[in-house]
């Protein structure tokens, strides 16, 4: 008898242990859990992109870096710390783990939501045309043919310029002379103003403020030649992320029904955009 209750005894005991430890481990899988208990969340952005994020007197600031500060609050005692990549290194970072979140302005498209996991919009990105305001040979997107347009490699406003590029051919029409790739839109725009391009392709929102800025300089091209799309935050398609997508997500839309978004928009854009504070709309690119 003494014999045949040891190894049932020992089961038991490795069958306890083994509980004891799978326990804790269910439970740390977990991010938002875990960043709680850092006390420190690690988020990727890309700081040049001006209103959302730029870097001004050595910090992150703009739009982003407001409506952070806002969601923030609800997670009071962690540490933001803020990684500023190029964005080609953005998704693929957040998909290595090299940081836990995105907080930097990305367009929802077909082909990201079906990788990553997507927060409420924080604002609209529908993609317009910038050219100098001199040139007023380019009055109209289809003026855009034997042209030389550029925009941001890797980003979706590139996209938008190229399914525009085949919409022009398909029509008859010669098409652009070149589309230029710049690992950051100050560079395009900057090409622009020297004459080494004739159009950028960006979202709305940035263009607002910078002709604002600079109207002796740039002129936005009507109407849009891209679709209605948004951007928002962005983390990992993963049972381990579900929770800290759905707090960014949850503080987002606080902002949005409070009417804090609304004044952050007019502080950093100088108008106020609608999102939807309930869905994310799908994606139609």
């Amino acid at each position: 008898m003494k014999f045949a209750f040891k190894p049932l005894a020992l089961a038991g005991l490795v069958l306890g242990s083994t509980l004891s430890l799978l326990a804790p481990a269910a439970s740390a899988a977990d991010l938002l859990a875990t960043v709680k208990q850092k006390k420190e969340i690690a988020i990727g952005t890309e700081a040049q992109f001006a209103p959302f994020e730029f870097v001004k007197d050595g910090k992150i600031v703009g739009y982003s870096a407001d409506l952070l500060d806002l969601v923030m609050a609800g997670m009071p005692g962690v540490a933001a710390k803020r990684q500023d990549v190029p964005f080609q290194a953005i998704l693929p970072g957040l998909a290595a783990k090299k940081f836990d979140f995105i907080v930097t302005s990305v367009t929802v498209t077909k082909e990201r939501d079906a990788k990553f996991a997507f927060t409420l919009p924080i604002a609209e990105a529908t993609v317009a045309l910038l050219r100098r305001t001199a040139d007023g040979a380019l009055s109209s997107p289809a003026q855009l043919s034997g042209k030389v347009a550029g925009s941001q490699a890797g980003s979706a406003q590139l996209k938008v310029l190229r399914e525009y590029d085949k919409k022009l051919k398909d029509e008859g029409k010669p098409g652009l002379k070149e589309i230029k790739e710049y690992v950051s839109f100050d560079e395009a725009y900057a090409d622009l103003a020297a004459g080494r391009l004739d159009a950028v392709a960006q979202s709305m929102s940035n263009l607002g403020p910078l002709v604002k800025s600079r109207p002796d300089t740039f002129a936005v091209v009507q109407p849009a030649i891209g679709p209605k799309t948004y951007y928002a935050w962005v983390g990992r398609k993963d049972a381990d992320s579900a929770s800290l997508v759905k707090f960014f997500s949850d503080g987002i839309a606080k902002a949005n029904t409070s009417g804090k978004m609304a004044e952050l928009q007019q502080k950093w854009f100088g108008f106020t955009m609608t999102v939807p504070a309930d869905r994310l709309p799908a994606p139609e690119m």
